[in-house]
This record gives structure tokens, sequence and C-alpha cells, in this order.
């Protein structure tokens, strides 16, 4: 990375990260399942929006999170061990087991963490892109939320500031349509996240947040204005979450079985094999040899995760303060 253009490599890349994406995913439901971490907030559905802005990324970039973002750190090149190992409270994790599935940072590969504070990394991001136009760096800061954090005002002071200052930031819209069960047209005025960047002069732009494609375009645009100084880009990537906020509620109570059927008809993953092979970039057997490389990695990353120790007791009030 980053891929400038759409072809073989850029496309088998992100069908490998989208696949391993929605692997890991569904191990760690089972690994939840079994008793070894109290939820998860599950990204499936959502892989094509990271992965569709990560791949015009470097490793000096960074990339903010939130509560719901395995998908947000796989896109970004994080280990698969040290995530799984992180998820199960294990010492060999991202964070040594002491900040688990809500918590998952990698200062070395850009992502500067996920967070269970809803809109709380928004302005995180902001300030990381100011530090990269302060230090005449060309690094960008991309931070994703979700349709239930693009009414916290603290996304508006954001992109406010961003505007004035024509910070290198992207503030990227995950709208699955449910703020945990409350519909997107219930919570937010207007019909649109991307036409509130109107009022700073900011471009705002929607997407098929399903076509991988089409977020790749946008991404492309995006990361290109930001490096060249031009200033931030709102995107609201309209997707869909397959599973329940946090795993284990049952989001047919508030959504109809019409309306996930529709949305798991145009899924992701199966839109960008279909491009794939419609367009002879490869053949079924290179994509069902990436699909078993995927399962493997994550079994790996399970077994490392279930060998690795618990922190010991000793180390519970290390990491905690900073002393300078």
């Amino acid at each position: 990375m980053p891929y400038e253009e759409l072809n073989k490599e850029s496309l088998l890349w992100m069908y490998e990260t989208m696949v391993t994406i929605r692997r890991f995913e569904e191990q760690s439901r089972r690994e939840a399942d079994a008793g070894k971490l109290r939820g998860m907030h599950s990204s499936i559905g959502q892989e094509a929006v990271p992965t569709g802005i990560c791949a015009h990324l470097n490793e000096k970039d960074y990339v903010l999170g939130t509560h719901r973002s395995h998908h947000h750190c796989i896109a970004k090149g994080l280990d698969l061990n040290e995530m799984m190992a992180e998820l199960l409270g294990k010492s060999t994790g991202t964070g040594k087991g002491k900040g688990g599935t809500m918590h998952i940072a990698d200062i070395d590969r850009g992502m500067l963490g996920a967070n269970g504070v809803v809109g709380s990394n928004i302005p995180v991001a902001t300030g990381v892109a100011l530090t990269a136009k302060v230090k005449g760096t060309d690094q960008v800061s991309v931070v994703f939320f979700g349709d239930g954090a693009s009414s916290q005002g603290v996304l508006h002071e954001s992109m406010n500031l961003a505007g004035i200052w024509k910070l290198p930031v992207i503030f990227v819209c995950e709208n699955n349509r449910y703020a945990e069960a409350t519909p997107f047209e219930y919570s937010v005025a207007g019909g649109s996240v991307a036409n509130r960047a109107d009022g700073y002069g900011i471009p705002g732009v929607t997407v098929d947040g399903q076509s991988a494609l089409d977020v790749y375009e946008v991404g492309k645009e995006a990361v290109s204005r930001a490096r060249m100084g031009e200033g931030p880009t709102l995107i609201e990537a309209q997707t869909y979450r397959y599973q329940g906020h946090f795993g284990a509620d049952d989001p047919l109570g508030y959504r109809s079985k019409e309306e996930q059927e529709y949305y798991m008809s145009r899924d992701c993953i199966v839109m960008l094999q279909k491009h794939i092979l419609d367009g002879a970039y490869a053949d079924e057997t290179q994509l069902e040899t990436i699909d078993k490389k995927c399962i493997e990695a994550v079994n790996i990353a399970t077994e490392f995760a279930n060998n690795s120790p618990f922190p010991d007791p000793e180390e519970l009030a290390t990491d905690v303060y900073v002393a300078y």
C-alpha cells in the first residue's frame, strides 16, 4: 500500500482484506459465545468501508476508530495474532490484554485506537491532522464513526476547525442505519450526514458502502486532497451491519426481515468477488486459495491467543499513568 490504481494487485488485496475481516469476526463471535470475552461489536457487512479507504494509506498515516473497530484495525494492517490475543485479554495482545475488543491500538502501524466512547476519537483525529500540518508532513488522519455519532457536537466543532485550517483529516461516517436500535431516519435531521459538510465549506460525499470499488474511488480523492493541503472531506458510506449491536441482541427486534434480506443480498464481498471474476482478474481457484489463506491466518491467531498467558496480576497498575 498505497494502491494508486484499481488493478489485479489492488483488487486482490481488497478481497483478501475483506475476507480476513469476515473470518476474524466470525471467529471472534465463536470465542464470545464460548464465554472468552463479554460481547463484541461485529463489523460483518461493513468490510468494504475501511478497506476502500485504507487502500490509499501508508504506514505513516493514522486511523482512529470506534467501539466497532476490528475491521478498521485489519484494514490498517494490524497483526491478527495480537488482535485476537487482545480480545481474549491476553498479555500478548496489542494492549497487553488490558484494552480488549473496544480499545485495540497499535501506534507503530498507525492505528491510534478504537474507543468505546461514541464520537470521542473525532477531535483526536483532528488534533492528529493539526500535528501533521504543523510539522509539514504529508500524513493523513482518518477517523471512522457511526451515524449515531454524526449528531454529536464534537463532530461539528471538528469539521469547523478542520475547514478553517484546511487540516488533512478525513471524516468517515459508516452509516449502518442504526445507532444501536435507533433508526437513522429518526435521529438525523435532513436525511443525510454528508450534506452537513456544506455548513463548513468542505466536500461532503455519499457513497455506496457495500461497493469496495466505489469506496476506493471516493477514498482516493479524499486522501489526495488531504495530502495536497486542500483540507478535509466528510464521507458518508451507506452500509449495513448484519448482526446485532453487540452480538447478543436480535436485530430483528427493531428492523424488518425484508430490509435485512435486501442488504444481505448486496454483500460487499460477493459484489467484489463478482467484479474480479467478471473482469478475469482471477479465477475461482485463485480466490479459493485466498479464502483458505484467510481462514488459516485466523485459525493461527486463535490458537496463538488461546495459548497465550493472561497478564500477571502485578501488572495491573502498569501502563495506567504516564510519568513526564
